[in-house]
């Protein structure tokens, strides 16, 4: 027997902001009951919350350290370097670069709240250069 990843969780200071910039960030639904101020935000992959997605929970600490896991993104519908400009401008920052002169690579950046993530090439940019 195998699990599934129902939920991926977020501690932070700003529940709302936060669900406000990967909502963006991924197209998840923001749950029609998150507000500013609430101690938990959830964002839905599916059609309920049965289904899971992100959640959003305040803690009182704030990070101190790099994140022992991240995500990956992946654009579907624009280049690697479209996105990492995208996402800057939703409130990203860019933490490291790892693009290549040849394309390969990806670009290191951080949430608001400075929780780092990757943004990989596209797979339309991976199948043009046969990898």
């Amino acid at each position: 027997m195998t699990s599934r990843v129902r939920w991926i969780d977020f501690d932070c200071a700003d529940p709302f902001t936060m669900a406000i910039f990967w909502s963006e960030a991924t197209g998840l639904r923001p749950h029609p009951e998150n507000a500013p101020g609430e101690p938990e935000c959830v964002l839905l992959s599916g059609a309920d919350i049965a289904e899971g997605g992100m959640l959003f929970q305040r803690v009182p600490e704030g990070k101190t350290a790099k994140n022992r896991v991240h995500l990956d993104l992946q654009p579907t519908d624009r280049t690697r370097d479209e996105e990492v400009e995208r996402l800057l401008g939703l409130g990203a920052s860019l933490v490291a670069d790892h693009r290549n002169p040849d394309g390969t690579g990806w670009a290191l950046l951080a949430d608001p709240e400075g929780n780092e993530f990757c943004v990989e090439r596209s797979t339309a940019e991976r199948a043009a250069t046969g990898g």
